[in-house]
């Protein structure tokens, strides 16, 4: 079973109805006990950095998480605020992420060719894989996702850069190390493109 993390952030209702319509079971739940029981996790964001990695630590859910995905090697799935929350930091906040991927949250800085583009980045762009991985299995070449954020991740390491997305600057908009992945759109809302990544997070990814 696939539970989607309720700490109070994020658009949960439709990334359920998003895995019904591939014909996979997924739940919400802000209950240990469930979440514990999951077989893979999504890790949901919205808003902004600080106030979802507070909301994140005020329901005791961090360690339960944590412990799941970096000792029991549970596969999880952060969408877009939860993949940032994935990295060291955010230039938007104070406070610390959780530091699963080497990686820094930055806001957009344009060169003076591309200063008229506007943040946030709001719409549909496409994602070219760089790297062969499950999450990425039969990817079309022009897939698109909806996309809505000011501040994007950037990876120290380019072997956990699974796509990219050009806005200006190349944003690493998918990420996977291991058992741990994360894009920075939303598949929730990217239509049959989302369906067919959360497709192959339910089935494809081991």
């Amino acid at each position: 079973m696939i539970v989607v993390v309720d700490y109070g952030v994020g658009n949960l209702g439709s990334i359920v109805n998003m895995f019904k319509k591939v014909g996979v079971k997924a739940v919400t739940s802000s209950d240990p006990i469930v979440i514990r029981g999951a077989e893979k996790l999504i890790l949901p964001g919205v808003g902004a950095f600080d106030a979802a990695m507070r909301k994140f630590h005020e329901t005791g859910l961090v360690p339960v998480v944590g412990e799941l995905v970096l000792d029991k090697k549970i596969p999880v799935l952060g969408l877009c605020v939860g993949l940032q929350l994935m990295t060291k930091g955010s230039e938007e906040g104070q406070l610390e992420g959780l530091g699963w991927f080497d990686a820094e949250t930055i806001r957009f800085k344009f060169d003076a060719a591309h200063a008229h583009l506007k943040v946030p980045h709001m719409g549909w762009n496409e994602a070219q894989v760089r790297r062969e991985h499950p999450l990425v299995a039969d990817w079309d070449s022009e897939s698109r996702f909806y996309f809505v954020h000011s501040y994007h991740v950037v990876a120290k390491e380019m072997d956990d850069v699974l796509a990219e997305t050009e806005y200006g600057v190349m944003i690493h908009s998918i990420l996977g190390r291991g058992n741990i992945m994360g894009t920075q759109f939303h598949p929730e809302k990217s239509h049959r493109f989302g369906m067919r990544l959360l497709k192959n997070f339910a089935e494809n990814v081991r």
